[in-house]
């Protein structure tokens, strides 16, 4: 199991109290990795910090004003690729085989285009093959990123860190397209609403390179079952 694909799974998950326990534990584990920078590992601790310092209920609401109530920040790897179309449904459920052949089985309700999810996956891949799935979405993931920095907001340390797990560059025609999105008020119901659609990305070897307190080791496991939705709903099926 690759360990820094589960834990930046977590810290880009709806924060829960028990992520929040664990955040100390999951800060030492990704301090060996090599492959992150000392600055990028830093920034991941200060998202870490945020999470669990923070009182949980305005944790979660940040998080579902960033991420579910912003579309042009949406976990949702498809939206920004099919908008509502029906091409969406049918890269999911292509998504949604390549997970099944791999012995990865989901829950009914989760879409397996949430980002969470498909770096989930990417923990139980080799080495290898997680890089280069990995690299596939990079556009989307370094816009999702500039989107968040120019927010001035901690979770752009978990796309840092992606990137940097990739070792790939965004294709640059793909990016600029995203790049000219805005980054919506998450109040205006209008710009919620709009849909729009950008680069195709696709995914497979055809595609571009206390006591009450649980253990950080022991969530991240627990996260390969199902889960029960969250008030938002994010990452189930309507």
């Amino acid at each position: 199991m690759e360990p820094t694909y589960k834990i930046l799974s977590a810290l880009l998950s709806y924060p829960t109290h028990e992520l929040q326990c664990a955040i100390g534990e999951m800060s030492a584990m990704l301090a060996s990795d090599a492959r992150l920078s000392p600055a990028q590992r830093e920034a991941l601790n200060r998202l870490g910090a945020e999470i669990s310092q923070g009182e949980l209920i305005d944790v979660q609401s940040r998080y579902v004003d960033l991420f579910d109530r912003t579309r042009s920040l949406s976990l949702h790897l498809f939206e920004h690729v099919h908008g509502e179309s029906r091409d969406r449904g049918q890269a999911m459920v292509s998504l949604l085989e390549r997970y099944r052949q791999s012995g990865f089985d989901i829950a009914a309700k989760q879409l397996p285009d949430y980002l969470p999810l498909f770096l989930e996956f990417l923990s139980l891949r080799s080495p290898e093959e997680a890089q280069t799935l990995l690299a596939e979405p990079m556009h989307i993931l370094a816009a999702l990123g500039e989107r968040l920095r120019r927010r001035g907001c901690p979770y752009a340390a978990v796309f840092d860190a992606l990137i940097a797990l990739s070792q790939a560059l965004p294709a640059r025609d793909a990016l600029a397209a995203l790049q000219e999105t805005d980054i919506e008020d998450p109040n205006d119901l209008a710009a919620i609403d709009r849909a729009w659609e950008e680069a195709e990305v696709r995914f497979g070897p055809e595609g571009a390179k206390s006591e009450d307190c649980p253990r950080a080791t022991d969530l991240l496991q627990r996260m390969d079952m199902p889960q029960p939705t969250k008030p938002a709903e994010q990452g189930v099926l309507p």
